[in-house]
């Protein structure tokens, strides 16, 4: 089928385009939201570039919308109402920003457009009202085990480390460069180590950096933090997990869920997470031992083959004339047959590599 969807979020983007159908991604000179295109990604030739005003006469059979805004500009170059003369699916990113956990979707009064979270936890926390909704959870590229753990300090991927603070959960960083250094990566991360009162020996702006480039640096880092406080699930964590590395994580949001018992440390203990980061960052054959657990978890609950295969079940369901409930009814369907019991064993409050 023809998908026509912005350039929103890269590496889910980077997973999506992956599978078998024709992806129409509108450029425009200037770029910026309605125009990246493929961005410079090196995405297979099934995903094609397309000037805006081509896209009224370019077939587009459903549409991916990734923002609110999607909807009004998609039916504006289609000149079709999205839901009744062209199916659509919202892929909901991101967990409620205000007045948690009473938050009303902005698709909350349409029942004629799926909406797909892509953790548990959003579609816990959003209120979709009448909108039909499922989950279909992350999938990532594999990278490989790049891991090797060579350099005794942490890893961290997060943008925009200043201005978020809290939501990123940057305050937090310098309990763990009591321990090791900390390499940096990701934008606009400049200016961190001043905020924190961290000199260079102790935190280091690693910058933006191209995916492989960043999968390679980021694996020769002997432990993987991901401190964010208040995200979806963040797709760096589940890279780091394939590339091997050990990882420590606050138990918020789906973090939880993501890394499993032997990986590192989820909790919302500050104390615990320092001190296993310490003992890992110290240990590499722990460190080594505890990637390897990751790294499987990640391949066998977040691997493209099952992503793509979830994501197909739906969008043949939406296109091949299901209303959005029916649609969302038969993905929780097939989810409950594939959803692997020994996935939800019993789990204790605070998991580290000892439990």
């Amino acid at each position: 089928m023809r998908i026509l969807l912005w350039h929103v979020h890269g590496g889910w983007t980077d997973a999506f385009v992956r599978g078998e159908h024709e992806y129409l991604l509108p450029t425009t000179p200037e770029g910026g939201p309605w125009g990246l295109g493929r961005g410079g990604r090196d995405w297979p030739e099934s995903v094609r570039e397309i000037a805006p005003e081509d896209l009224r006469d370019a077939g587009v059979d459903l549409v991916v919308l990734q923002r609110t805004e999607d909807l009004e500009k998609a039916e504006e170059l289609l000149g079709r109402r999205l839901g009744r003369d062209v199916p659509a699916v919202f892929v909901e990113h991101n967990t409620p920003r205000r007045d948690v956990p009473n938050s009303v979707h902005p698709l909350s009064e349409r029942d004629d457009i799926l909406v797909a979270h892509v953790t548990p936890f959003n579609s816990l926390f959003w209120d979709c009202g009448r909108a039909p909704t499922t989950v279909i959870e992350h999938g990532v590229v594999d990278p490989g085990e790049l891991y090797t753990g060579e350099l005794p300090r942490f890893g961290v991927v997060v943008n925009d480390p200043v201005r978020r603070w809290r939501v990123t959960g940057s305050d937090l960083l310098p309990a763990f460069a009591d321990a090791a250094p900390i390499d940096v990566y990701g934008m606009n991360a400049d200016g961190l180590g001043e905020a924190l009162g961290l000199g260079e020996d102790r935190l280091a702006v690693e910058g933006d950096l191209p995916t492989r480039r960043l999968h390679e640096s980021l694996a020769r880092r002997r432990v993987y933090l991901h401190p964010i406080r208040w995200t979806s699930l963040g797709l760096s964590l589940i890279e780091a997990m394939h590339l091997g590395m050990p990882v420590i994580a606050l138990a918020t949001t789906e973090a939880f869920h993501a890394v499993p018992p032997g990986a590192g440390a989820v909790s919302t203990d500050l104390g615990v997470l320092a001190s296993t980061a310490r003992r890992l960052v110290h240990d590499p054959d722990e460190a080594r031992a505890a990637g390897r657990i990751a790294r499987a978890h990640a391949l066998r609950r977040y691997g493209l083959s099952r992503f793509l295969a979830d994501w197909d079940a739906v969008l043949a369901n939406v296109v091949g004339g299901a209303t959005a409930a029916e649609a969302a009814e038969g993905a929780g369907l097939a989810r409950s047959i594939r959803h692997d019991p020994e996935e939800n064993h019993p789990t204790p409050y605070e998991r580290t590599t000892a439990s």
